[in-house]
C-alpha cells in the first residue's frame, strides 16, 4: 500500500526528465530526426532597424535609421521545464471499531401435582412433577473499518544540469546584431568613409 504512491512518484520523475529532453529536441534544433541528428539550433530572427550616428568632416553628427537583424536561438528565450519532485509525504490512517453485543434469557417452570385414589382395596396415592428449564443466548458483533491514504508531493523547477548551462552558454555567445544585407546608411558625407558605427 505505501510502495505504490512511491513507485508512482518515481515513474512520474522519469516521465518528466524524458519529456524535457523532448522539449529541447523539438523546440531547440530543427533536425528531421532528432533521435539521429539533434540538427541546427532554431533560430529566431528579427529585423529592425537602428538609428545609427555619422560624423562628417566639419564634426556635424547626422542619425539616420540603418536596417538591421538579430538572430537569437529560442531555447535562450523561452523557460526550459526542469520539473523536480522535491517532497513526498504519505498520509495512512487506519480506524477500527468494534462493537459486541450479548444477550442471554433463561427460564425454568416446575410443576407438582398429588393424586389420591380410594377404592375398596388400600388407599393408593400418585405423585406428578414435571420440571422444564429454557435457555436462550444470542451475541451480535460489529465491526467497522475505515482506511485512508493521504499523499502530498510537492514538485518545483530545478535548477538547470551543468551541461545545459553550458550550452545555453555558448548559444548566447553567438548571438550578435548585424546589418542587414544591402543596407545604407541614409545620410553620410559624400566623398568621405562612413563614420564608424556608435551602438546606442
Amino acid at each position: 500500500m505505501i510502495g505504490g504512491p512511491l513507485n508512482a512518484v518515481i515513474r512520474a520523475q522519469a516521465q518528466s526528465a524524458q519529456t524535457s529532453v523532448d522539449f529541447i529536441k523539438s523546440v531547440g534544433f530543427n533536425a528531421a530526426d532528432a533521435q539521429q541528428d539533434p540538427g541546427k539550433p532554431t533560430m529566431v530572427t528579427f529585423e529592425y532597424d537602428k538609428m545609427v550616428e555619422t560624423k562628417a568632416q566639419d564634426g556635424t553628427i547626422t542619425t539616420s535609421p540603418v536596417p538591421m537583424k538579430l538572430s537569437v536561438p529560442i531555447l535562450t528565450m523561452l523557460p526550459i521545464p526542469f520539473i523536480r519532485v522535491e517532497e513526498v509525504t504519505i498520509d495512512f490512517n487506519a480506524k477500527i471499531n468494534s462493537v459486541g453485543e450479548s444477550t442471554t434469557t433463561s427460564s425454568s417452570e416446575l410443576n407438582v401435582s398429588l393424586g389420591v385414589k380410594a377404592g375398596w382395596g388400600p388407599v393408593s396415592a400418585e405423585l406428578k412433577c414435571s420440571y422444564s428449564n429454557k435457555k436462550s443466548t444470542s451475541a451480535t458483533d460489529k465491526t467497522e473499518r475505515t482506511y485512508s491514504l493521504v499523499i502530498n508531493v510537492k514538485a518545483v523547477q530545478d535548477e538547470l544540469p551543468a551541461g545545459m548551462e553550458k550550452l545555453l552558454g555558448i548559444l548566447e555567445n553567438n548571438i550578435q546584431e548585424v546589418k542587414k544585407s544591402g543596407a545604407r546608411v541614409a545620410a553620410k558625407t559624400e566623398g568621405k568613409p562612413e563614420g564608424r558605427q556608435k551602438r546606442k
